[in-house]
């Protein structure tokens, strides 16, 4: 029998998040690619890739643990920023002749269902910060008392 609980009820940290999985996966990914990069890119071109894609997973995870939404929409911003910057590396590698199409292809595919879900993410958070209701403001009466005076 199927829960009638939602899929965000689901949702315990950001590692639940399927953006973070995929984002994850994509950073492992970069990390394999640019091992195979000559030793003259490793504090060049490397350290740019392997800094990109680190900050897409480290965006969303601190997004996820900010308190308004605004804010994690605005570092889910900051990762998406990142994945594109992925993009441009994978076109420099390719330029520079470290890079074949045909991976350059995958990866671009892969950084763009990244940008995807975050694109979606950012849209689920803005639903939710319109579809919050905050608490009614409670009057307290600060009167002194009669009976202590």
């Amino acid at each position: 029998m199927q829960s009638n609980k939602s899929k965000s009820s689901d949702i315990a940290t950001f590692e639940d998040l399927l953006v973070w999985k995929v984002s994850r996966d994509l950073r492992k990914r970069i990390s394999i690619l640019c091992d195979e990069l000559p030793k003259e890119e490793t504090y060049k071109l490397k350290d740019q890739m392997l800094r990109a894609s680190r900050s897409v997973t480290a965006n969303i995870a601190e997004g996820y643990g900010r308190f308004h939404f605004q804010e994690n929409i605005q570092y889910c911003r900051q990762a998406r920023g990142s994945l594109y910057e992925l993009i441009d590396h994978m076109s420099c590698g390719f330029d520079e002749g470290y890079f074949n199409k045909s991976v350059v292809l995958e990866i671009k595919n892969e950084t763009l269902r990244a940008v995807k879900l975050v694109n979606g993410y950012i849209g689920y958070l803005q639903r939710s910060k319109n579809n919050y209701v905050k608490e009614t403001e409670i009057k307290y009466d600060f009167q002194k008392s009669t009976n202590n005076e």
